[in-house]
């Protein structure tokens, strides 16, 4: 085995320097050198454009690049590695997820940048830049315009081979418009987007007004315009916040009530706070729910679309009321956020804490200098055109000269200095008349000539004018501001409510009123007070709590006429019986509840009947009842029946009369003991009789003889009638059987009840109207308190003849179709 032979180290050919340093002063300069670096050159904005180096640098860059809005988009990768290589030499992630945030609409008021492809969402990430496209937006092309006019100074880029702008001419006021958010060394920056034409309208008012103080500024800013929309809650902090640029204030979604099925109500969210997303609200939801803080939902769906936008369906559990269960979500949930205003931004360098006031007169100033320096730049270039212009002139006038000392020259330098010797020209003429083509000293051309330079005259006066006096430089800049609003100005997104009772929910239960800025304690319940079912002629369904309308009067909407009303509470049950005599349970709470409104409602909040009840084919639903009252029911054949309320309490539907076949109910009424029972048929026979005539059966039976009925007739009214009311009145409308519903006008007979004797059941009774030449049979009938009215075909109520006629006599012509008649329920 070979030994190992020990190899020996080369001493060192260097020496040893070892300097000793104070870490504290180490530490001290490198911090802050990083700490100026991050504030100057990353997080923080620049008070005059709202723009970051970063922000910047993209938009510079693509503008370099001709990516307006005319042309098509360009890969983003490709506009990140121009930017990266030539402006801003940090990593690729960074220049991208600055130039998508600037592309969207829910994070910046006006986007500057059109983006093609998947740029995010609230609650996603962007695609990678290789699959993303990009180009400037129109406005965009407001902040980079006019970049080749010495309007801002340039500097040089990391490697001192490109000048890059120092900052953007900037024709809007884009720092109040889409805002700002950054994390600097030992600060921050929150500034919340506003309104392009609110913003501009106040940055007017200050050119035309330099002494303009915060009151009148906040006149055309009143406050915050976020992308999203929603609501802005208090006003006090953002007050605040535009006075010293330090505060908060409180954003909430968009939210309406809406009655998703017949039994379920919801809460349809539209918009939410600022830079909030669906699945975070969501989550923060079910969780809620989970550990019991969150009551009365039952489910949360997310049908947000690229058609409709977002919509956040939050399904409510019956008998919780929607004002409760969203002051739980405002409190429990994203639906209700904060945002606080810190308006640190750059200002000559130095990062300052301004208020509305200090940032518009900042970006005023900057804005006049930019339109001053431009100005100064065309009177240059049209001062140097005038003087080639005339140079030429002269040239033209001994044209034959300048030729002739052209040629006689032997080179370039001795014709120019002959040429300014013979014709007093300057050497940037006379540079200038040698370059020029024969052609160009045409007749023709001295004409365009002699007119460009009375032009250029007139234009050089007027540029002079402005830089002469501040007045018209101010009222250019302020024009100008007016065309950029005129352009892309839009209506404000964000709600402003000075306090939380200003902003309760439409559609559902209102909650009482309370002192301004204060919060109304809400139920979370629905309680069990006294309420009001009504059921329309045109089958809608809902209740009230508003005793006041379900007065008689005003104007109904067309067929909006009361069939049934039952007294009841929010949390009672009631029946509704059906015209093949089947009687069904109803839960009240699961009813939608009718807005207040003054006058009688018309039914536009409630929901169809058949939402509620399934029929059989040629089935209706008649009427509502109580539960707990003995009913009274006539059929079309004229039977009559009392029913006891011994109703089985473990089904929901059960038969409340056993019918014979082709015979159907007609009406339903919950009759007393000292009532009487009427019958009308279409015959004109009119029939009452003593309610206590009729025993009460089980809900199996037949029921019993009402009327005696001919071959040819039915009954068309049943109703009971209080035979002690001296208002009551019996209402007969006659018709012809061969002409179309609502095209015979017929004639109307108001008849006072006393006019009509009681006779025996299972009688044939009394006529009740006598018929006119044409008609043959009743269309209509209605018997109980007056004064009565009827529906026309108008939808509007009209009073019927307040003058009692006589039983058999005949009626009074109508003026118009009669299509429904109601009891007067006041």
């Amino acid at each position: 085995m070979a030994r190992r032979q020990k190899t020996v180290q080369d001493e060192p050919d260097y020496t040893e320097n070892i300097v000793d340093i104070d870490v504290t002063a180490e530490m001290e300069g490198s911090f802050l050198e990083y700490a100026y670096s991050v504030i100057y050159s990353r997080a923080l904005p620049d008070a005059r454009d709202g723009l970051k180096p970063v922000q910047r640098r993209i938009l510079y860059m693509m503008s370099e690049m001709g990516l307006r809005p005319d042309r098509g988009h360009v890969k983003s990768a490709r506009v990140v590695g121009e930017v990266m290589g030539k402006l801003h030499p940090h990593g690729d992630t960074a220049i991208y997820d600055a130039m998508v945030r600037m592309a969207q609409a829910f994070a910046l008021r006006m986007p500057l940048i059109d983006g093609h492809g998947n740029f995010g969402s609230l609650d996603d990430g962007p695609a990678a830049p290789r699959y993303t496209e990009a180009r400037l937006a129109a406005s965009a092309l407001s902040l980079t315009d006019h970049l080749d006019e010495d309007v801002v100074d340039f500097v040089p880029n990391y490697d001192n081979q490109i000048m890059q702008p120092e900052v953007l001419p900037a024709a809007f006021p884009n720092l109040l418009v889409n805002g700002s958010s950054g994390i600097a060394v030992g600060m921050a920056t929150n500034m919340a987007p506003h309104n392009l034409g609110e913003v501009i309208g106040a940055a007017q008012h200050l050119i035309q007004n330099p002494d303009a103080q915060l009151d009148d500024i906040m006149r055309f800013v009143p406050g915050p315009d976020l992308p999203t929309g929603g609501k802005i809650v208090g006003l006090d902090g953002i007050r605040d916040a535009y006075a010293t640029g330090r505060g908060s204030f409180k954003t909430r979604a968009t939210v309406q009530v809406e009655q998703l099925t017949a039994r379920r109500t919801g809460l349809v969210v539209t918009e939410l706070p600022y830079m909030v997303g669906p699945e975070k609200v969501i989550e923060k939801i079910k969780d809620a729910v989970t550990s019991k803080k969150l009551q009365g939902i039952s489910d949360i769906v997310d049908l947000t679309d690229r058609n409709h936008g977002l919509r956040l369906v939050i399904e409510l559990k019956n008998g919780f009321n929607p004002n409760a269960v969203l002051q739980q979500l405002y409190r429990y949930s994203p639906m209700e956020d904060s945002f606080g205003i810190n308006n640190v931004t750059l200002v000559e360098g130095q990062p300052r804490t301004l208020g509305l006031l200090e940032l518009l007169q900042v970006y005023v100033d900057h804005r006049i200098d930019v339109v001053r320096r431009r100005t100064a730049f065309r009177l240059g270039k049209k001062k140097d055109r005038l003087h080639l212009v005339e140079g030429l002139l002269i040239a033209i006038v001994d044209i034959d000269e300048v030729i002739q000392i052209i040629r006689a020259s032997e080179e370039t330098a001795e014709a120019r200095q002959r040429l300014i010797a013979v014709f007093d020209l300057t050497e940037i003429q006379a540079n200038h008349i040698l370059e020029l083509r024969l052609r160009q000293l045409t007749k023709f051309s001295r004409i365009e000539l002699e007119k460009e330079q009375e032009q250029l005259r007139q234009e050089i006066e007027a540029l002079e004018e402005i830089l002469n006096s501040e007045s018209k430089l101010r009222q250019l800049v302020s024009d100008e501001l007016g065309e950029v609003a005129a352009k892309y100005a839009t209506p404000r997104r964000t709600i402003l409510l000075e306090s939380e009772a200003t902003g309760a929910l439409t559609g559902a239960t209102a909650a009482p009123a309370g002192k301004k800025g204060t919060k109304v304690p809400v139920q979370l319940e629905i309680a069990d007070d006294p309420c009001w079912v009504i059921l329309s002629a045109s089958g809608q369904l809902a209740r009230t709590a508003n005793q006041d309308e379900l007065l008689d009067g005003g104007q109904r909407v067309k067929h909006d006429v009361f069939t049934s009303v039952v007294k009841t509470s929010a949390r009672a049950e009631i029946a509704a019986v059906t015209s093949l005599g089947r009687m069904l349970r109803l839960q009240v709470v699961d009813m939608p509840a009718l807005a207040p409104a003054a006058g009688v409602p018309n039914l536009t909040g409630g929901v169809p009947a058949r939402e509620f009840i399934t029929l059989a084919k040629g089935e209706t639903l008649v009427a509502l009842a109580p539960l707990n009252a003995v009913l009274a029911i006539g059929t079309a054949r004229g039977i009559v029946k009392r029913v006891s309320p011994d109703y089985p309490l473990n089904r929901e539907d059960w038969e409340v009369i056993s019918l014979k076949p082709k015979d159907y109910i007609v009406g339903v009424t919950a009759a007393a003991e000292g009532d009487d029972l009427v019958f009308m048929t279409r015959q004109a026979r009119f029939l009452r009789f003593p309610a206590a005539t009729v025993r009460p059966q089980g809900r199996t039976a037949g029921g019993m003889a009402g009327i005696k009925l001919t071959e040819d007739d039915e009954v068309v009214f049943f109703g009971a009638v209080d035979p002690n009311d001296d208002a009551a009145v019996v209402v007969t409308i006659a018709t012809t059987a061969q002409a179309l519903p609502g095209t015979s006008p017929g004639s109307v007979k108001v008849t006072a009840l006393e006019e009509f004797p009681a006779k025996g059941r299972a009688t044939a009774g009394v006529r009740a109207h006598r018929f006119l030449k044409g008609e043959d049979q009743l269309s209509l009938g209605w018997a109980g308190h007056g004064p009565a009215k009827a529906s026309a075909a108008s939808g509007v109520t009209r009073s019927l003849p307040t003058e009692h006629g006589r039983r058999d006599g005949s009626g009074i012509p109508l003026s118009q179709t009669v299509e429904a008649v109601g009891p007067s329920l006041s």
